[in-house]
């Protein structure tokens, strides 16, 4: 599996992938947030679009799996992150490939990154429903940080984890 950054040739797919794979997440088809999800084109244009793509059918032809977006300092993707934090959104894995290890791939993708920048910590928010994310983020060493919790919008509650770049 291979991690790079998101071509213009892969944000249909990668919108039609985060949808997807949010959607038991979502109030119905008609939830204000889906287009934001299917939006990977103003993602990769005003944070930075990581996919996971696999090789089918021999060398030369992969398919897009997964996607995570980043969002730096002046990026309007940003939510929480503080000054030496890097923030992670959107980690998206197709349905149909998820409990392969792509959403760890592109995690650690990311950590390895942020680490070798010098950042500090990581931080993410998450839906409190979102069990399995939970679990791979505490796999890695996430943990919960109440205090950064916080809500988009009104019927909306989001939950902070973060993890410390520094140690390890």
């Amino acid at each position: 599996m291979d991690v790079r950054l998101a071509r213009h040739s892969d944000l249909e797919r990668v919108g039609e992938i985060t949808a997807a794979a949010y959607a038991d997440f979502l109030v119905g088809p008609r939830d204000p947030y889906l287009e934001r999800l299917r939006d990977a084109e103003a993602r990769s244009r005003e944070a930075t679009l990581w996919v996971a793509a696999d090789e089918r059918d021999g060398p030369g032809s992969s398919v897009v799996v997964g996607s995570v977006t980043t969002c730096p300092p002046a990026s309007p993707w940003r939510e929480i992150a503080e000054d030496g934090e890097g923030e992670m959104r959107m980690l998206a894995v197709d349905p149909g490939e998820q409990g392969r290890g792509v959403g760890r791939v592109l995690v650690n993708h990311v950590l390895a990154r942020w680490r070798r920048e010098g950042l500090e910590a990581a931080v993410l928010s998450s839906l409190p429903e979102m069990h399995a994310a939970h679990r791979l983020y505490e796999s890695l060493g996430f943990t919960r940080v109440p205090g950064r919790d916080w809500s988009p919008v009104v019927g909306t509650r989001l939950i902070a984890y973060r993890l410390d770049l520094t140690q390890g």
